[in-house]
């Protein structure tokens, strides 16, 4: 058994959420016996292993996540990695409650004349309608 295939077993996670089949999978285009298979035993295809772990385990609301989202992901990731960093800092900082403040201008070399972070910070556009 692969280590992926142990961490999303989804008839455990199902149960920790206090979901019925029917409920859990279809939240990822899934049909209740199809999931049933896969709770069984079955393999699941990798689309459907990544939706589980997006929808279930991540906890995100994908009628919310634009293709847009994910060329920004992937475009700060590339061009400008201190600052993805940055702000992948301050989000896991902000959801553990921390009430420490992360100081983006510092990282990025981005701020006002005050010293306070550039509010105004954009993406450049590369010509093709995509930053």
């Amino acid at each position: 058994m692969k280590i992926l295939d142990r961490v999303l077993n989804p008839r455990e996670i199902r149960r920790r959420l206090g979901m019925n089949q029917e409920q859990f999978w279809t939240q990822i285009g899934v049909t209740q016996s199809g999931g049933s298979r896969y709770e069984s035993g079955r393999e699941m295809p990798r689309p459907v292993k990544e939706l589980l772990r997006l929808v279930h385990v991540e906890q995100i609301d994908l009628s919310q996540v634009k293709r847009i989202d994910f060329e920004i992901i992937s475009y700060l990731k590339e061009s400008h990695p201190d600052l993805y960093r940055s702000l992948r800092r301050a989000v896991r900082g902000r959801q553990r409650g921390s009430t420490e403040a992360v100081d983006l201008a510092s990282d990025t070399g981005a701020s006002d004349e005050a010293g306070e972070p550039d509010a105004g910070l954009a993406l450049p556009e590369t010509g093709n309608g995509h930053p």
